[in-house]
């Protein structure tokens, strides 16, 4: 879709390289540009024994791109790279505002060397703060860690980059906007997002119920504030551990059939979904034994037939053991490295 798009890529770490990633795979020519001596810092954030040239983190987020080193602050590459800009369709960086005035890389001197420029930014806590950002403290300054983790435990960050994750898909957007002005117009665009802003556009339910309802959510592990039986985990014959996203009074029915024991449906505490949060602790005592009774792929197969959502919580080599995992793995030499990461594009389209 993009074989005639253009894309330099300035950015470092997460957000931006997987956006310039994500052009790389829709058939764009991205250069990747890197400080000579410090380069990435992904480069260097390696795992306990990870031996290889190239870090799995770094891999992660780079895929299809060719690879230049430029020092901005000296002359001939600063120069070099104007020059380049009046070819270039997509820039994307996340210096900090300091840095975008120290190299002179303004929205109004970047178009005016290239009209038609598409310029993606992206920052921490906004265009105008300096303020270093990394995953874990936004998740910890947005909400997200304060909801995430187990009753009377300490607050839990996700084992993902979240916030990068969701910071990239906004500007993914926004891009794709400044695409299509592009064609409408002719006219070039500055697109800025922020990691901040990303992550409180993503509270979503969380957000109206404190908006609304004023009220403050507390950690409760994977339990549904609104829904049971939802995120308990129970262990099946075969020691697995499963979870159910029982969302109606269907499936909790369809359920207590499938175990065996249908009373449970009938029961004035579990009549409905109001009955069953209110006695979730109970409900949860009174499934476990029925779990315990069925090996985890015979309940899985049966709560398949009858439409009840169930998940057997897999690690990730069960995971990659699965045809739709395996499908969106990537595979590219890097130097002497062979690296593999996920797509970017989990979307089909014909």
């Amino acid at each position: 879709m993009f074989e005639e798009l253009v894309v330099f890529d300035l950015s470092t770490v997460l957000a931006g390289p997987s956006v310039a990633t994500f052009f790389a795979e829709l058939g764009a020519k991205v250069t990747k540009i890197e400080h000579p001596e410090l380069g990435d810092v992904t480069r260097t954030w390696r795992i306990p024994d990870e031996s290889q040239e190239v870090t799995s983190y770094f891999s992660s987020i780079n895929y299809g791109k060719d690879y230049l080193c430029k020092d901005l602050s000296k002359t001939a590459d600063f120069a070099w790279l104007m020059n380049e800009l009046k070819r270039v369709d997509v820039l994307i960086m996340n210096f900090k505002p300091s840095d975008y005035t120290k190299f002179n890389l303004s929205k109004e001197a970047l178009l005016a060397i290239n009209p038609r420029l598409i310029i993606g930014s992206i920052s921490g806590f906004g265009d105008d703060s300096d303020r270093i950002a990394y995953d874990l403290i936004l998740q910890a300054e947005t909400g997200f860690m304060s909801m995430n983790g187990e009753a009377n435990h300490p607050p839990l960050k996700m084992p993902v980059a979240l916030i990068d994750v969701l910071a990239a898909h906004h500007l993914k957007e926004g891009l794709l906007l400044a695409l299509m002005k592009l064609q409408k117009t002719g006219k070039g665009s500055w697109v800025s997002v922020s990691l901040y802003n990303a992550a409180v556009a993503s509270l979503v339910n969380q957000a109206s119920a404190y908006l609304m309802n004023g009220l403050i959510p507390k950690r409760i592990g994977s339990l549904h504030p609104n829904i049971a039986p939802y995120g308990e985990v129970f262990t099946t014959k075969d020691d697995k551990l499963l979870t159910f996203a029982i969302g109606s009074n269907r499936q909790f029915k369809a359920l207590c059939a499938v175990l065996n024991c249908a009373e449970l449906a009938d029961n004035s505490r579990y009549i409905s979904n109001e009955e069953r949060v209110r006695n979730r602790s109970n409900l949860s005592s009174e499934l476990t034994p029925f779990v315990s009774r069925i090996e985890a792929e015979t309940l899985e197969a049966l709560c398949h037939e009858h439409h009840i959502p169930v998940g057997i919580i897999k690690s990730l080599d069960e995971v990659f053991s699965t045809p739709n995992a395996m499908d969106l793995i990537r595979q590219e030499l890097q130097g002497t490295t062979q690296t593999q990461r996920m797509s970017q594009l989990a979307f089909k389209w014909k």
